[in-house]
């Protein structure tokens, strides 16, 4: 574990944050767990940087940045520049867990803001009427099934979906699978592929810590989109994190993505602010 925040109530709690205020407990349990999984990609332990930094030297900056500034005095940028300079492709996280001068002091030296992007939140109590209901998904349709990927095959198969959706060439594909496969809370992690006709169509990541389902990668194959897999996935990364005693969902989504996870319940709590450093 990274953070040894934990979820405060139970499912039926709910989750109160006020924009440029400080975050409830059940928020702060959601920032833990959102840390974790960045942190899982390669830990870079500088304390002196007052940063939770992640490095894991894959070409793709979702793999390698800042996620927390916990000095109260403020990010030392030019610091965890020095710190990066051998990776090329990395962003920073600026969320509620961090000073509120960050995106400022990112600005001053140099970094640009790419987008905001919401932290959607909901609790994992009874269903949502019409959404998580195994027969409301694609697999009624056409044959499709989500089922859990572990090593091997299907793992290589899982990251070259996920890759191809985000944009991501061939080159960092083996370090990628190596990876997943070497994360150190893999005993958290439940990776989810949509399956049809032998075929990995579509990708879903679930780390269940801090009493909360984070959904990750969600991504479906392109001439997939819009049939539903993005839905069917969704519902199955909430059924998993009832099954594993979750007590919130979360996930940070894209704007094509936030009407999809509005229709689970999901709602907008908060939000991140992305940067990078342009060269």
């Amino acid at each position: 574990m990274v953070d040894s925040t934990s979820a405060a109530g139970t499912s039926h709690d709910p989750v109160r944050i006020q924009e440029g205020g400080a975050a409830s407990p059940a928020m702060g349990a959601v920032f833990a767990n959102f840390r974790q999984y960045l942190m899982g990609w390669g830990v870079s332990d500088h304390p002196g940087l007052g940063v939770d930094l992640f490095r894991s030297g894959l070409a793709a900056p979702q793999f390698n940045g800042v996620v927390r500034v916990r000095s109260a005095a403020g990010p030392d940028v030019a610091a965890v520049r020095r710190e990066l300079a051998g990776v090329p492709w990395w962003w920073w996280w600026v969320g509620p867990d961090s000073p509120e001068e960050t995106a400022d002091a990112l600005r001053h030296h140099g970094g640009r803001q790419l987008t905001v992007m919401p932290v959607m939140v909901r609790p994992l109590g009874d269903p949502v009427a019409g959404h998580d209901r195994p027969d409301d998904d694609a697999r009624t349709r056409f044959g499709l099934r989500v089922e859990p990927v572990r090593e091997g095959g299907r793992l290589r198969d899982l990251v070259r979906t996920y890759r191809t959706s985000m944009g991501i060439g061939p080159g960092p594909e083996a370090g990628m699978v190596r990876a997943e496969s070497q994360r150190g809370d893999n005993g958290d992690i439940v990776r989810l592929a949509a399956v049809l006709d032998g075929r990995v169509v579509g990708t879903t990541v679930l780390i269940t810590a801090h009493s909360v389902a984070g959904i990750f990668l969600v991504h479906v194959a392109a001439e997939m989109r819009r049939q539903g897999v993005a839905t069917a996935l969704t519902s199955a990364a909430l059924r998993v994190g009832r099954e594993r005693g979750m007590h919130f969902a979360a996930l940070v989504a894209s704007p094509a993505g936030e009407p999809l996870y509005g229709r689970f319940g999901f709602t907008a709590a908060y939000k991140y602010r992305l940067f990078d450093f342009p060269d």
